[in-house]
């Protein structure tokens, strides 16, 4: 089964509207260069991929009718990322004339990005608002909801990539180097911990 062309129109169209994940991929990679940040877009990709799956088992209908679950899993991840943002906001302001800011290595990036993905409550609630759309009731249900929910965090990831492309060639250019690195250093730091305190307030409907 292929996604069809609509589909493949607005699942685009989405995933090229600036969100927590473009933010996410592009503060890690100012932090840690262009390696952390495709570490962190594949982490990402598997935490998407967790939603995918477990939509596609019923989990993520727990989590989106269940209040007490739904919060749980929400301030689990706004706790998450605030202490990435604080961490990140700290390791500058302790080491400003540092050339690689708050690096922390591929595969602890790579394990963050599954992390933050993962209790990213929002996406389980698209997945379970946007695919069902596509789907056909006259085939299996699971199968189709893993094939369009893998091409969903495909394209994400795609988008994620180029986004990390534009962010490593900014902070990369030699004119004002250290300089740029911090100063973008700070605003992703403030970015991660602001997704934080977007994420811890807003509801299900929001």
């Amino acid at each position: 089964m292929l996604p069809s062309v609509t589909f493949l129109i607005a699942a685009t169209l989405l995933a090229v509207i600036p969100g927590p994940g473009i933010a996410y991929v592009v503060a890690r990679t100012v932090a840690g260069g262009k390696t952390e940040g495709i570490a962190s877009t594949l982490g990402a990709s598997v935490g998407g991929m967790f939603h995918v799956f477990a939509a596609a088992l019923g989990l993520s209908v727990i989590v989106a009718e269940s209040a007490l679950a739904y919060g749980t899993v929400k301030y689990i991840g706004a706790a998450y990322l605030i202490y990435l943002g604080i961490r990140m906001l700290v390791s500058d302001a302790s080491a400003p004339d540092q050339i690689v800011l708050s690096s922390r290595g591929s595969w602890k990036v790579f394990r963050d990005g599954i992390v933050v993905e993962a209790l990213n409550v929002k996406t389980a609630m698209f997945f379970l608002a946007f695919i069902p759309h596509f789907v056909s009731a006259e085939r299996a249900l699971a199968p189709q909801f893993i094939v369009l929910g893998a091409t969903c965090v495909l394209l994400n990831s795609t988008v994620d990539l180029i986004a990390i492309a534009i962010a490593h060639r900014i902070v990369g250019s030699s004119a004002g180097k250290a300089t740029k690195q911090r100063l973008m250093g700070r605003l992703s730091g403030a970015t991660m911990l602001t997704l934080g305190l977007l994420v811890a307030i807003t509801t299900r409907e929001g």
